[in-house]
């Protein structure tokens, strides 16, 4: 069928759809043949799968505790794991379809549009959008907000690589300023009973924004730290994201700096805090609450959008803790910082680089004149 689908074929025009296709289900027959080229085992694609693989802990776990939220909001705190796994699995299932059914629809479009091989970068992306909203946030905003997001944010940069905020973050940031509400959590969690009976439920982007209803969610270290309190689908439980941030540093796809740094930037910022009388929250326990722990290891250390000089990932990781626990401290009308700390580092992060290029190259000038004189 090949031939059909290659240049001068009638059925040309889905080169790009068809390459898309039979590249994710085989390997690329094309090889290096000559000249000075990095040669690796590992493509696009294996990091790629390699990052969902990491995420997949997060995600499973997520789908549990949907079940079990819901559990609780109609009074059974039971732990049956197939049950609460099998309703949150239905209830995270049609925000992945419409995930990758709009975001991969424009990819392959503005693949076709360009006559370019299509990308699979929004393999990642499509994986986390759900994983970072609210279980019960209608499909029509979340297909609103990922159209705009792969459109704006990426396609009309170039694509896969060319973007300068990662599409998953912004796709987060058009939810919460556009439909704040759905985003900042509603009266009861998911459930077949009316609201008016369900008056101790809670659902929400994070605990941060519990405040009556803490009292019923534990939200104590192993609470946070196991994930059984409410929140967006894949940013409770903690020991899950702990388990792919060893997956990505173990096979370099992320930077630790990055992930270090920025936990190193939140606990400055917090114990700031702590010693100003700031807050009530203390700074090891920031780490723990929202979504900090998914945004560090999965969106900080995105290798497109995060910078790219050594020295870089330690400013970058740093500010973005710093950011984000500053914005908890000082914003009460938003109680989660992590999207806009990310969302801000990504536009900073090539001046960053360029900075720390341009120090570098002044001190090896000033040591090349002094050698000279």
């Amino acid at each position: 069928m090949n031939p059909v689908f290659e240049k001068g074929g009638k059925l040309y025009w889905l080169h790009s759809t068809i390459d898309a296709f039979e590249t994710f289900l085989h390997v690329p027959g094309t090889v290096t043949r000559k000249g000075a080229h990095v040669r690796d085992a590992i493509d696009l694609k294996r990091i790629l799968i390699l990052v969902v693989i990491a995420a997949a802990p997060a995600a499973l776990f997520g789908m549990w505790n949907v079940g079990y939220q819901h559990g609780l909001a109609i009074g059974d705190g039971r732990l049956d794991i197939l049950g609460n796994f099998w309703y949150g699995f239905l209830k995270v299932l049609p925000l992945y379809v419409v995930s990758y059914v709009v975001g991969l629809g424009i990819e392959f479009a503005s693949s076709q549009i360009r006559g370019e091989e299509v990308s699979e970068g929004y393999l990642v992306s499509g994986f986390f959008i759900p994983l970072i909203v609210p279980v019960d946030i209608p499909l029509w905003m979340l297909a609103i907000a990922v159209a705009f997001a792969v459109i704006f944010g990426k396609e009309v940069f170039g694509g896969t690589g060319m973007n300068f905020v990662n599409p998953a973050i912004l796709t987060r940031a058009f939810l919460f300023f556009s439909y704040p509400n759905q985003m900042s959590g509603s009266a009861c969690w998911i459930s077949h009973k009316p609201a008016e009976q369900l008056v101790d439920g809670f659902t929400g982007a994070t605990p941060l924004a519990l405040d009556g209803a803490s009292a019923q969610y534990g939200t104590g270290f192993w609470d946070l730290f196991i994930g059984t309190v409410p929140g967006s689908v894949g940013e409770t439980s903690v020991i899950a994201i702990l388990l792919g941030a060893v997956l990505l540093i173990w096979t370099g796809i992320a930077s630790w700096k990055i992930m270090f740094s920025g936990v190193l930037g939140a606990l400055f910022v917090g114990f700031l805090g702590q010693w100003a009388g700031i807050g009530t929250i203390s700074a090891p326990m920031q780490l723990l609450y929202g979504g900090f722990a998914f945004g560090i290891v999965f969106m900080a250390t995105d290798p497109v959008t995060s910078a790219q000089t050594e020295c870089g990932k330690w400013i970058y990781g740093f500010l973005i803790g710093a950011l984000c626990i500053t914005v908890r401290l000082f914003n009460p009308g938003y109680a989660e910082g992590m999207m806009l700390a990310i969302l801000l580092m990504n536009i900073t992060a090539p001046l960053i680089d360029h900075c720390v290029v341009s120090v570098h190259i002044s001190r090896r000038n000033k040591k090349f004149n002094a050698a000279k004189i």
